[in-house]
């Protein structure tokens, strides 16, 4: 995942579901472990965490709708990076596999996508 993401303001091409009030979202890397980051909007307060998908989950290949691609200004979905949600808890980590965030970073634009069909879960959990 490109560095520069980590330091500029990411834009939302459509609001986040439950944050639709939300600005000024910035990407923060977590030291020390390898692509988990946190999503951290400026108002209102709000953080979450995110994975690179290729990291945690190297195996997720969802199809992204092409109406996704062309909304963060990608020419391909390959040329994105996909994120997931994480649900930390302390029992188990999951990951939301049914609405990864489409990220393109060149230009810090992104989307939440919610996939059709039952095949990704919404609570994935992670292998420890």
């Amino acid at each position: 995942m490109s560095t520069a993401l980590t330091s500029g303001t990411l834009r939302f091409a459509s609001p986040l579901p439950g944050l639709e009030d939300a600005e000024g979202f910035t990407l923060r890397e977590i030291a020390g472990a390898q692509g988990l980051f946190a999503l951290e909007a400026l108002e209102p307060k709000v953080r979450m965490f995110v994975a690179d998908a290729s990291v945690y989950v190297p195996a997720y290949a969802p199809v992204l709708p092409a109406f996704a691609v062309e909304a963060v200004g990608l020419a391909s979905p390959a040329d994105g990076n996909v994120l997931v949600v994480v649900n930390p808890s302390a029992d188990k980590t999951t990951v939301n596999l049914m609405a990864p965030i489409l990220l393109n970073p060149s230009n810090g634009v992104c989307l939440q996508v919610i996939l059709d069909g039952g095949k990704y879960p919404l609570r994935a959990e992670l292998a420890k």
